[in-house]
């Protein structure tokens, strides 16, 4: 658990979705090392604090440790790992959807001027900064 506090600390992990991910899946590992909800609580603050202007792992820390509020030891393991994987997937979905309605605004850009369309962009996170599937649009028109 620790590496995932320093993985995001030292930004070997970068991305709002990456980390967000990240910190989520470093609920799972505090389960998995002492299911005490006093450790877990420690462990969201650690991991809060390794990136504290990272709204997307804040998100994830306080997700995970709302689902885990009062959850059986026995059971806790599994609903966090469940809960892990679907902040991942719906974090997928998240970018896949940004890349598909950008391109559809785009296209229709690119079909009232048919010329030159110019983008410019922010923060645009490929897939080695989100979870398998970057928020860029593809293909971009020139």
């Amino acid at each position: 658990m620790k590496d995932v506090v320093n993985s995001i600390k030292i930004m070997e992990v970068r991305g709002a979705p990456l980390i967000g991910g990240t910190a989520a899946y470093g609920i799972v590992l505090a389960v998995q090392e002492n299911p005490d909800p006093e450790f877990i609580k420690k462990t969201a603050k650690q991991l809060i604090q390794s990136r504290p202007t990272a709204i997307n792992l804040k998100w994830a820390v306080d997700r995970m440790t709302k689902k885990l509020s009062g959850i059986n030891s026995d059971q806790i393991l599994d609903i966090a790992l469940k809960e892990a994987k679907e902040i991942c997937e719906e974090d997928v979905k998240f970018c896949k959807n940004i890349g598909i309605n950008g391109l559809k605004i785009i296209e229709e850009i690119f079909n009232k001027k048919k010329s030159t369309v110019n983008i410019l962009t922010h923060c645009n996170a490929g897939w080695l900064a989100t979870i398998n599937w970057g928020t860029a649009t593809s293909p971009i028109y020139h």
